[in-house]
């Protein structure tokens, strides 16, 4: 796509991709080229017009490729600007790190102040977030602009990989949602990272099935936002049922199912995803059926909760899905007495040998995403 923008001096028109030229013209005007190389989704196309300031940089990308950093900044605020263009390149090589490298390094990554929250605008994030961390947290400090890092994870979660269907959409905002808590795991540690899942657990609403097989409007599948809270929480309990090895391998997988697509540049990295195929890889990589587990989920609203009978010495513990016949075979770290182990939950139930314990918690570092596990540990 060629965006041809002109404005009158002095005003400066950032939009996608990478700018070939700047033409002046008569009556004290210019005309701003820009050029995107690779595919884009027409709700990305943006264009943005003020007297910015420009901050510039670079950044060399972990598929060994050098590409350029741009913050369009207003006057007034340009010093903040600087301080936060260097959280903007450590956010960068987080997620480089995480899925892989920057899709969109032929062009550039771009950043633009807007007087709107923002958006995923591909290569020229809106950022509207007044260099605050709190602006899209309800008030809660994870320690970074949660704004732009949640905006930036969309350049992989929404621009590489793409919805195929408003019914997977969590697939762009689930994952979006679950890369500032892990963030902040990598700054302050796994601590911080249970803290802010926490969190985002008090947003559930849990109205609709995440991705329902019929299709949905844009407005029915963003109600109650639980694509992205339940979709981030779906994959946090994701990691504590197949382990950190292979979630993480699942997540840079997601972005670039073939390693050789990671150093492609040319916009055939991009792709369409379904929930389907997001099922497929995990199943793939983690070699075993997850489909109870998505069936659960992804498929239906309801949540799974867990029943607790103690008898003398055993305590029986038995998985139900309230209103289905759904199976739920999902295993569970137990503490008894401070002694942990984890249960095998076959079929859904098990039998455990407890003693004369006076405590056991139950799931005690909230891994599993079920009804009632909003306190810190549950005690039977």
């Amino acid at each position: 796509m060629d965006i041809h923008i002109r404005v009158p001096e002095p005003l400066v028109a950032a939009s996608n991709g990478r700018l070939r030229e700047v033409e002046p013209h008569a009556y004290g005007t210019r005309t701003y080229h820009w050029h995107l190389s690779n595919p884009i989704n027409v709700y990305n196309v943006a264009l943005n017009i003020a007297s910015y300031r420009i901050i510039e940089g670079s950044l060399k990308s972990v598929a060994g490729d050098t590409f350029p950093i741009q913050f369009f900044v207003l006057p007034e605020d340009y010093e903040k600007g600087v301080v936060l263009f260097e959280e903007i390149k450590d956010h960068l090589r987080f997620y480089e790190d995480i899925l892989g490298p920057y899709p969109f390094r032929a062009d550039k990554y771009g950043v633009a102040q807007t007087p709107h929250l923002g958006m995923e605008h591909q290569t020229i994030i809106a950022y509207g977030a007044g260099f605050s961390n709190t602006a899209m947290t309800r008030g809660n400090d994870l320690g970074f602009d949660a704004l732009h890092h949640h905006e930036l994870a969309h350049e992989w979660w929404g621009n590489l990989v793409t919805n195929a269907d408003w019914s997977d959409m969590w697939l762009h905002e689930g994952f979006g949602s679950y890369m500032q808590p892990l963030y902040r795991e990598r700054l302050s540690g796994v601590d911080s990272y249970k803290e802010a899942m926490m969190q985002q657990r008090r947003g559930i609403a849990n109205r609709k099935a995440l991705s329902p097989d019929s299709t949905l409007s844009s407005q029915e599948i963003y109600a109650g936002h639980d694509i992205y809270s339940k979709g981030s929480w779906l994959l946090h309990t994701l990691r504590y049922l197949v382990g950190d090895d292979l979630f993480f391998d699942i997540l840079r997988r997601q972005a670039y199912p073939d390693p050789a697509m990671e150093s492609v540049i040319d916009g055939s990295q991009v792709r369409f995803g379904t929930t389907t195929d997001f099922i497929s890889l995990a199943e793939g990589i983690a070699d075993q059926d997850l489909g109870w587990f998505f069936d659960v989920y992804a498929r239906q609203p309801h949540l799974p909760q867990l029943d607790v009978i103690r008898d003398g010495s055993t305590a029986t513990l038995r998985w139900d899905v309230p209103g289905t016949d759904l199976p739920f075979s999902m295993p569970l770290d137990i503490d008894i007495d401070g002694r942990r182990q984890r249960v095998d939950m076959q079929n859904g139930i098990a039998t455990v040998d407890v003693g004369e314990a006076s405590e056991i918690l139950i799931d005690p570092d909230n891994w599993i995403l079920r009804e009632g596990n909003l306190k810190q540990s549950e005690s039977n």
